[in-house]
């Protein structure tokens, strides 16, 4: 289940001094308007966001969902850790926001 990589991972992640933000909550804008919220599995050091996924198979959606993420946090950096038949890491940019 995800949310018990997650716990774990929160864990870790603390003891190794990192600030974690868990299931951290997002206001989605659209022209200056607020009109939805997105919920973030975890977001480190107020720099990369977390998706966790533990299915057989990576969804399609995944990607464009860190990629929401990304857009709606102003962030550049996305991690999506697969835990399916092998533990997978997907590194994802977002250059909307890069200098």
């Amino acid at each position: 289940m995800e949310s018990v990589y997650s716990g774990a991972l929160e864990f870790e992640l603390r003891a190794r001094g990192h600030l974690v933000e868990r299931e951290f909550w997002t206001d989605v804008f659209y022209k200056g308007h607020p009109i939805a919220r997105q919920r973030l599995d975890m977001i480190v050091n107020r720099v990369v966001v977390l998706e966790i996924k533990a299915t057989e198979r990576l969804p399609d959606f995944a990607r464009r969902q860190l990629l929401n993420y990304l857009t709606a946090t102003k962030l550049d950096l996305g991690l999506i850790l697969h835990f399916g038949p092998e533990a997978k890491v997907h590194r994802l940019i977002n250059t909307k926001h890069s200098p």
